[in-house]
């Protein structure tokens, strides 16, 4: 009996074991280490300063060579690998050159990551290399610009690393008189091992010559890119995500999502309009006192009904920052209604609602407005003078007060004050009114709007996080087209043309060669340049909000051909696995703030990454989510059990993860392929006669018996 135990145990073992990975060592010891850091050798050209900059980015462990520097690390055998208390380690799960072989011929450094390589199965990038045989190509059938090229994701790539987009990689050309990009064109060598995953056609030719493929020889994969790029360039920011995902084999820490949300200020109230002959805004502070008539801009129940439309069209929620006290007024002034509100109120289920001050008073120091511009008042000792914390308390009570009663569906902990007032404001206001950290804690304000070109860092005030915003350039004071094109002429053109001359000496602003038509300049010039800007901002894994006007959706409703194009543009671009990711502003704040936390333990060296067979382990500083992408079906192991990590994105999954219960350190589980098509079981799901059987101490998963063999005989009873 004894012995019929035994032998059913050992065969339920060898079941239970079947599930592993093909050709892995037959015990895990031989397994080496392989840690989560990719190695960046640099000459400092554009190329691999852009792989840099996206790891930045997604917050991907690197360690960068610089070739230029003289008391540089001596890349050898010791540099790469050692052991770690016995087990063999490999120091970088990945190898980016600038080009396929940037030491010289003959390079002992070249030798000792040719060996690395081949021993620990570690990819190679290229950033930008010559096409030529030693990189697996034939020499270039065409090079020079490629400005205005569309290239296309082939086959392999779109079942490989470039998954995520739908079909077109095109090449920006934004200037005729600027060439932007260089590179070559050229099909692989005769008996390479070369497989293309972007190319484009062969100007004078009949084939397609490869800009990004793959390199097998030696027992190495190299990932060959022949055009030169930068960090911002679109063509680069498409296929950014897939080199970095190629690169570390699709195990990596770090996370890229493309993010967009729009948030619509001064809901329920009025914009004042721009003076096309007085080029400033009669009623606003940019207008001397008494000049001119005000004539406020204010979205109409038709309005309100597009908006909503769109929204539900597009599935794009947009976050109407809203001001109660803008209805109220207008209820006064026009015999108790407002079918603005109440459309507006009617639709709320269709947008998110961010409290905005109940009737958007300038929070930050009381203005004197009798000059322009405008600076603070000042009290009898010289100190400057400011709104107080009482009457910032009550602007914020006040309107989340009239957003619950209108039943509209907040967030208390959010706020965004008219024109970020409150906020410190270069060059009159330096500093923060120092009553604004007590009247957010007075109202429980956690997440505070900011504007993104002042103060683009997110940092503490009081106890609320900032969340900066960008502007776009569809101006608060425009609701038709041609008052927006010619307040865009005064600020972007020359003196001589006519323009306020701003543009001649900000190191930002670029001059328009000359004004744009009143007529056609807003589609032609205004819509592709603003959609550009905000395009690129999605593609760069940057969650922070744009924000726009009300008045931008009343009257001609500027804002939805930038809005439209920024949307068509990204569907035409990504599959469907690869949505834009629509935030509110907590969850965009709490993006902010763990990336915060790990970027500064990533750079402090204070994170341990390394993958060892199916497991990785992470540890960080106590308190600090780890940001990590894996393949589908990775689970968090817990002391007992499993949960799934992360959420599916761009044919991965990533997100943010911490140590289970009781636990220092997180520990994930890869999915491995199994050698059996059986049914994998919870041992509960097993014959009832070997639920008593110990469990070999390498099992992990349960087979129902026979799956892979002759059952065995069942022990007696």
């Amino acid at each position: 009996m004894k012995h019929t135990a035994r032998a059913a145990a050992l065969g339920a073992g060898a079941l239970l074991l079947a599930l592993s990975l093909p050709g892995a060592p037959a015990s895990a010891a031989e397994q080496p280490r392989i840690d989560l850091r990719v190695l960046v050798v640099t000459d400092g050209g554009p190329a691999t300063a852009a792989i840099i900059a996206e790891l930045d980015g997604q917050g991907t462990p690197y360690t960068t060579v610089d070739l230029r520097r003289s008391g540089r690390p001596v890349i050898d055998k010791a540099f790469l690998a050692d052991t770690v208390n016995g087990r063999a380690r490999a120091k970088f799960q990945a190898v980016v050159l600038p080009n396929d072989n940037p030491f010289g011929s003959g390079s002992a450094e070249l030798a000792a990551l040719a060996s690395y390589e081949q021993t620990y199965a570690i990819p190679q990038v290229d950033a930008y290399t010559y096409a030529r045989p030693e990189a697996g190509l034939r020499t270039p059938e065409f090079s020079g610009s490629l400005d205005g090229v569309r290239a296309e994701v082939t086959a392999a790539g779109k079942s490989g690393p470039f998954g995520y987009l739908a079909d077109q990689v095109p090449f920006e050309d934004n200037s005729p008189s600027v060439s932007e990009s260089y590179g070559f064109l050229a099909e692989p060598a005769p008996g390479a091992d070369f497989t293309s995953y972007v190319d484009a056609p062969i100007p004078g030719g009949q084939g397609r010559g490869s800009l990004v493929g793959e390199y097998r020889h030696d027992g190495r994969r190299e990932l060959v890119v022949t055009f030169v790029y930068n960090e911002h360039q679109r063509q680069f920011r498409l296929l950014a995500r897939g080199i970095v995902d190629w690169l570390t084999q699709g195990v990596h820490l770090g996370a890229s999502r493309n993010y967009f949300a729009v948030h619509v200020d001064d809901v329920f109230g009025a914009d004042d309009r721009w003076d096309t002959e007085l080029n400033c805004t009669p009623g606003d502070v940019d207008c001397p006192p008494g000049e001119g008539t005000p004539d406020p801009i204010r979205m109409t129940p038709d309005d309100a009904a597009h908006a909503s439309e769109w929204s539900k069209s597009r599935k794009f929620p947009l976050d109407m920052a809203f001001n109660g006290g803008g209805s109220e007024l207008y209820r006064e002034e026009n015999g108790g209604a407002d079918p603005l509100a109440d459309r507006l109120i009617a639709d709320r289920a269709d947008h998110r609602w961010i409290n905005h001050t109940y009737n958007h008073p300038f929070l930050g120091c009381v203005q004197d407005v009798s000059t322009v511009p405008w600076k603070c008042a000042k009290n009898a000792d010289g100190s400057t003078r400011y709104v107080s914390r009482a009457d910032i308390s009550q602007q914020i009570s006040d309107n989340r007060a009239w957003g619950q009663r209108a039943g509209l569906p907040l967030t208390n902990g959010e706020l965004v004050t008219g024109e970020h007032s409150g906020l410190k404001v270069l060059p009159q206001q330096p500093d923060d009114n120092p009553n604004l950290p007590g009247a957010l804690r007075d109202n429980g304000v956690t997440w505070l709007g900011s504007d993104n070109s002042r103060d683009r860092a997110q940092r503490q005030v009081g106890a609320a996080l900032t969340v900066p915003r960008f502007p776009m350039n569809v101006f608060y004071n425009a609701g038709r087209a041609e008052e927006q094109v010619d307040e865009y002429n005064w600020i972007y053109t020359r003196a001589a043309d006519g323009g306020s001359g701003v543009c001649e000496n900000s190191p930002v602003a670029t001059c328009l060669t000359e004004p744009l038509d009143l007529a056609t300049g807003y589609q032609d010039h205004i819509v592709p340049v603003e959609s550009t800007i905000a395009l690129g901002h999605v593609l760069a894994n940057d969650p922070r909000p744009h924000f726009i006007h009300q008045s931008n959706l009343a009257e001609d409703r500027i804002a939805y051909p930038v809005l439209n194009r920024v949307l068509d543009s990204y569907e035409a671009l990504f599959a469907s696995n690869t949505p834009v990711v629509n935030l509110r502003m907590a969850d965009i704040g709490g993006e902010l703030r763990s990336r915060a936390a790990w970027d500064t333990a990533v750079k402090a060296g204070r994170v341990t990454a390394y993958r060892i067979g199916d497991t990785v382990t992470v540890q960080a500083p106590s308190g600090v989510a780890a940001r990590a992408t894996m393949p589908a079906g990775t689970v968090r192991q817990h002391l007992l059990g499993t949960d799934p990590f992360g959420t599916a994105y761009a044919g991965r999954t990533s997100g943010w993860v911490s140590p289970a219960l009781l636990q220092d350190r997180v520990t994930l589980t890869l999915p491995t392929a199994p050698t059996t098509t059986a049914k994998a079981q919870t041992r509960a799901e097993l014959p009832k006669a070997y639920r008593k059987l110990p469990v070999p101490p390498d099992v992990k998963q349960y087979v129902k018996p026979g799956a892979s063999g002759a059952t065995p005989e069942p022990p007696a009873a």
